[in-house]
């Protein structure tokens, strides 16, 4: 039997036909440098293990968790934007919408569903960093608004998933325009008593903490997750000060405030189920 490898004069070389390459997505590792199988990652609610830090996820993985046995319809799926303002930097924003729709299977940065949590009734609207780095453009904020109004119309909770850049420059003011038709959605939303759930995910910035993601009856969030307006870097450089350590996490806006509880991954279905109950008057489900 010969070896797996030939020895030559100036080394071993393996023909690359007999490579063992390890399959890409087998192992994660984390920030912090602990090695799990992905296979165990999704098992545990793409958590790592060892260290608890909380992977980036998208709408896929969240409906996953939230929604019971991952039944949802979704919501205004084939709603796709435009580029009105012709818009072009280093390529053409329309380039850019298709390069994005083909590398994510998505057709924009947000993803809204119905469906039953717990046995109960819930909208949720989940934004995809993976598009556009979550950037809030035209149709995140239709696709939102419009999710809203199918919970005041059915009666439902509305949980709203952030996960953000913040707003997206190659749509300009029709971007900022979001900003308020989100939030007067919302003002519509509260004034029909239906609970509204804002969930900040890792990263959630710009015009996305301000509007909908600070907008909630109550503000939860991830551990360890980036949640602010400016970068640190452009705060620092507006008020002339060194940052407090762990400036812009969850949970040093827990500590001052702005959050009213941090929720593990594997606990979020739980937790925000029993508030619904609580708010509700209804009989608490386990």
């Amino acid at each position: 039997m010969s070896s797996w490898f030939k020895r030559k004069e100036k080394g071993i070389q393996t023909a690359t036909e007999e490579k063992k390459d390890t399959p890409k997505g087998l192992w994660y590792k984390s920030p912090t440098g602990k090695i799990v199988e992905s296979e165990d990652l999704a098992k545990n609610f793409y958590v790592s293990p060892e260290d608890d830090y909380h992977v980036r996820i998208g709408s896929k993985e969240y409906f996953e968790i939230l929604f019971d046995n991952n039944e949802f319809k979704e919501l205004d799926e084939k709603l796709s934007a435009k580029d009105p303002l012709k818009f072009v930097d280093t390529k053409k924003y329309s380039e850019r919408l298709k390069a994005a729709q083909q590398k994510t299977g998505l057709k924009d940065a947000v993803r809204t569903a119905i469906g039953k949590s717990m046995g109960k009734e819930l909208v949720i609207a989940c934004m995809d960093f993976s598009f556009i780095g979550g950037s809030m453009g035209s149709v995140v904020g239709e696709k939102i608004a419009r999710a809203i109004d199918v919970a005041k119309k059915k009666k439902v909770p509305f949980l709203m998933i952030s996960k953000s850049g913040g707003a997206r420059m190659m749509e300009a003011a029709l971007s900022l325009m979001q900003l308020a038709k989100t939030s007067a959605k919302l003002a519509q939303l509260a004034e029909a008593k239906i609970p509204y759930i804002s969930l900040c995910t890792d990263p959630t910035t710009g015009g996305t903490t301000a509007s909908y993601a600070m907008l909630g009856d109550i503000n939860i969030a991830e551990p360890g997750a980036l949640i602010g307006f400016a970068g640190p870097r452009v705060v620092k450089d507006t008020v002339g000060k060194d940052l407090p350590e762990g400036f812009q996490t969850s949970e040093f806006l827990k500590e001052h405030g702005f959050l009213d509880f941090i929720s593990h991954r594997k606990e979020l279905k739980r937790k925000i189920n029993l508030y619904i109950d609580l708010i509700s008057n209804q009989p608490v489900r386990s």
